[in-house]
């Protein structure tokens, strides 16, 4: 029988969901799973209807990180270079995206597991998950999956996870601002599904903007982080659904975007 797709897309009320659908194999980052994961991503994603993805996983495991098979001496540099650079595309493109992009997780996540949560821009745990950088165990860093956990997390937090590879609690995870939220596994679903209908309730261009805002000035000075946002704010005013929305205020009625 034909194999079942790595990944699973499936869209219904603006929430696209993308599944990561490997279990057998701990839902690891190997290179066909990285382009089947950027391909859902990327799909139809200036459409109108689409208004928040969520990422979630088969299995107990979220995900392990990187196939270790794919990173044997017998693949060339080439190859390793190929994996490594698709991974950090598939990071980097999450946060480019013009809508939010939720973690949904219900278990494990290692080394480039942990990355993929870190570099959403919501992440919603249940009590049982897990997170752990665990590469310096088998002789090879976490080097880029550090380059999400210290834009996440404090700096000697992070670093404990990559100098000794222990996890981090669901609890410590939340405490320390890895994960949003941390409810138990029967209401995971349902906390899910709240903050992407809440996401869902706003106009699609003025989250776009938000977010590609958000990511340029964190890595600001404050000045300059501060000079740049006053204009957005300028240019918010300028879209149709800018003006919408204070008009509604305004006349305490619904606003109904244009997206």
């Amino acid at each position: 029988p034909p194999a079942e797709p790595l990944t699973e897309l499936r869209q219904a009320g603006g929430v696209r969901t993308i599944v990561l659908n490997n279990p057998r194999r701990r839902n690891a980052l190997s290179l066909p799973m990285l382009q089947s994961l950027r391909r859902d991503l990327l799909h139809d994603v200036k459409s109108r209807e689409l208004r928040v993805i969520v990422i979630a996983a088969e299995g107990p495991v979220f995900c392990s990180g990187h196939d270790l098979k794919e990173l044997s001496s017998e693949d060339d540099v080439k190859h390793h270079s190929q994996v490594f650079e698709l991974c950090a595309e598939v990071m980097t493109l999450i946060q480019k995206l013009p809508v939010p992009v939720i973690a949904k997780v219900n278990g494990l996540a290692t080394a480039a597991g942990c990355q993929l949560v870190a570099s959403c821009d919501i992440a919603v745990a249940s009590e049982k998950s897990q997170f752990a950088t665990p590469g310096v165990n088998i002789g090879l860093f976490c080097s880029t999956p550090a380059v999400a956990l210290g834009r996440s997390l404090p700096r000697k937090v992070a670093l404990e996870m990559l100098f000794t590879g222990e996890p981090l609690s669901a609890q410590e995870a939340l405490m320390h601002g890895l994960v949003s939220k941390v409810v138990p596994e029967d209401r995971l679903e349902e906390e899910t599904i709240k903050i992407s209908q809440k996401i869902c309730e706003s106009s699609k261009s003025v989250l776009a903007l938000g977010k590609a805002t958000f990511y340029r000035q964190i890595t600001q000075d404050l000045d300059t982080a501060y000079k740049m946002t006053t204009q957005v704010m300028v240019d918010n005013l300028t879209l149709r659904d800018g003006q919408e929305g204070i008009e509604a205020f305004i006349q305490k009625r619904k606003p109904v975007w244009s997206h």
